[in-house]
């Protein structure tokens, strides 16, 4: 489908290593003036959802910053650009669990916030793992925890679970996995 808006300027009007805004000088749709933001991710969002021969999964608990709350997510982070997507899952899952996996799919591909962003973010299962030792970022101060992936699903339906690249990633695996025969 053809684009109805027509861009007239772009100026950057802030920029740190992970994002840089910018105001658009826009024509709508209807042909009416006016601006638009963009935040623009310079990473890649990785999200990964570790599954062990039982079923469990890990969820990585952190306080959050940007929401002033808590936050249950599955393991994810930034991946540059100039990596593989599997490098960055591998990357990402030894730094917040310290689990390595044998086993790679890529799941999902998903627009965090499309109106205001153009963040793309993806979520793999990861499955045969081995466990080994964490590597936090500075920023992070994480808790771990292995939880039936059963459970993890409830907490997504009950709301425990609000970030929406680990609500994606979890639905689709257990949609996945009832498609296997597995759930």
């Amino acid at each position: 489908m053809k684009n109805p808006w027509t861009t007239l300027s772009k100026t950057q009007v802030y920029s740190n290593p992970w994002i840089t805004v910018e105001e658009h000088q826009v024509i709508n749709p209807k042909g009416g003036s006016g601006i638009y933001g963009q935040v623009h991710f310079k990473n890649i969002a990785i999200g990964i959802i570790p599954l062990d021969e039982d079923l469990n999964t890990w969820l990585i608990g952190q306080y959050r910053y940007t929401l002033d709350e808590y936050s249950w997510e599955i393991p994810m982070g930034g991946s540059p650009i100039t990596d593989t997507l599997e490098a960055g899952a591998q990357r990402e899952l030894k730094e917040e669990t310290g689990l390595s996996a044998k086993k790679w799919r890529n799941i999902l591909r998903i627009h965090t916030s499309n109106s205001v962003t153009d963040e793309v973010g993806f979520v793999f299962l990861a499955e045969d793992l081995t466990e080994g030792e964490t590597a936090f970022d500075e920023t992070e101060d994480l808790q771990i925890r292995q939880l039936p992936f059963g459970e993890v699903v409830q907490m997504v339906m009950s709301g425990q679970i609000t970030d929406a690249i680990s609500i994606a990633g979890i639905l689709k695996t257990e949609r996945i996995l009832k498609e296997e025969g597995r759930l």
